[in-house]
């Protein structure tokens, strides 16, 4: 009997070393593939990091590290979806890890799946509420998900914390803009600048505000500051150029533009706004020197076959402005033409057309405007001059038709008695008119 209860109790020793033995040998096997995937994931050797790691997840399946780990590797080759999975079930295991969830949530965000992306990020600040970065991705998803109000209450705490960064008060300066406080928005978007100077898309917004407020010394501060951080874009010395001759300082304008012109001589963009500045203070002073500066900067600007409706419109007005009539009507019509169409182009057209004694043209291009723009914009004084028009093309039915739409524009009892009268003129020339058809046709 002794020798039976021996031998029972070798073989469960044996057993129990073998087991023991069997263990250590996996747990030596799993550190050395999670050694493995962790040099490939460092090198960017994706695909064997994943196998490295799919065999520890055989080895240990109840472990949330090499899942979480081959998530990260998948996440690296673009395998998003592959991520999802894995950063789901490493999360699964772990009910007190963030980790993965902060990841699902980044993935998931990268899929453009923005209220999922919320959710996660939401989830692993159940666990941890002192992850401020993570407050801030869920404020960016809540965002993006079309929940500025969201947003606003995740950054909240996050943005008056030590750990706040420009980025966070940028953009709670744009969920504050979304849900109407620009007040709080502007400081929000001040706080961001003051802690990052670089932080161009801030400033950007600062300055629309400051536009709206018609605060022009303060948008020209932000788009000077623009242009000298982003020196390389033609596109910066433009708007501050044209911001500087707004506010009446040609001189500063034309120099921004000069110099935009040394780094890049041939872009029409820069002769464009050299005529705009030009033509500008040609109207605003009546100086030929500068009509004449501008005339030559819009002919370099509108010498391409790409020339853009805006700025053949430019040129047609200096062109009309300096007598320069027939060639204006040509530019101006073409400008016409060309899409997207400056409206003004009907305008100016209208006039040049006029001048040249071409009523119909002049009269189609109101017309045509109307058609563009509606009843809403200035239909009042368009529709008397249509009129105009139509009485000296000897068409006065079609002159009662739009004098009462000028009328009818005034309001009751509003229309100016000089209107009144032209409408009865046209009226009864109208009549006049019907008479000789009326008699032949008996």
């Amino acid at each position: 009997m002794r020798r039976v209860l021996l031998l029972v109790a070798v073989l469960f020793a044996a057993a129990a070393a073998a087991i023991v033995a069997f263990q250590v040998m996996r747990d030596r096997d799993y550190r050395t593939l999670l050694s493995r995937g962790d040099t490939a994931l460092r090198s960017e050797q994706y695909v064997a990091a994943i196998e490295a790691y799919s065999g520890a997840v055989v080895l240990r399946p109840d472990s949330m590290l090499p899942r979480l780990r081959r998530g990260e590797a998948f996440q690296g080759r673009s395998d998003l979806d592959a991520a999802v999975r894995d950063f789901r079930d490493a999360a699964a295991l772990d009910a007190a890890a963030t980790r993965p969830r902060e990841e699902l949530g980044d993935v998931l965000y990268q899929l453009q799946r923005y209220q999922r992306a919320a959710e996660a990020y939401e989830s692993a600040l159940a666990i941890d509420d002192r992850l401020t970065r993570v407050d801030y991705k869920l404020s960016l998803a809540r965002y993006r998900a079309g929940d500025a109000r969201g947003a606003i209450s995740a950054l909240a705490r996050a943005s008056q914390g030590t750990d706040a960064t420009a980025e966070m008060h940028y953009l709670l300066g744009l969920a504050l803009l979304d849900t109407g406080r620009p007040a709080d928005a502007q400081r929000s978007l001040e706080k961001a600048v003051a802690m990052s100077p670089g932080l161009i898309a801030a400033r950007e917004e600062l300055a629309d505000l400051y536009s709206g407020h018609a605060r022009r010394a303060d948008v020209l501060d932000q788009l000077q500051v623009l242009a000298g951080l982003d020196r390389n874009r033609v596109e910066r010395q433009v708007v501050v150029a044209l911001a500087e001759a707004r506010a009446g300082h040609t001189e500063p304008a034309v120099v921004t533009l000069g110099t935009a012109l040394e780094r890049s001589p041939e872009d029409p963009r820069i002769y464009h706004a050299l005529g705009r500045v030009w033509l500008q203070d040609a109207e605003a002073r009546n100086d030929r020197l500068a009509l004449n500066k501008a005339i030559e900067a819009l002919e370099r600007a509108g010498s391409g076959p790409n020339v853009s409706s805006e700025a053949l419109t430019l040129f047609g007005r200096a062109l009309l402005r300096n007598g320069q009539i027939d060639r204006a009507e040509q530019i101006l019509q073409t400008a016409t033409t060309r899409y997207p169409v400056d409206p003004t182009a009907f305008v100016y057209y209208a006039s040049a057309a006029e001048r040249q004694k071409h009523f119909d043209a002049a009269r189609q291009a109101l017309i045509d405007l109307s058609a563009l723009r509606g009843d809403n914009d200035n239909i009042g004084e368009r529709a008397a001059r249509i009129a105009a028009l139509s009485m000296r093309l000897n068409d006065p039915a079609s002159a009662v038709r739009w004098y009462q739409k000028a009328v009818d524009a005034a309001g009751p009892g509003a229309a100016d008695p000089k209107l009144l009268k032209l409408l009865a003129g046209a009226q009864v020339k109208a009549g006049l008119a019907l008479r000789p058809a009326s008699a032949s046709g008996r």
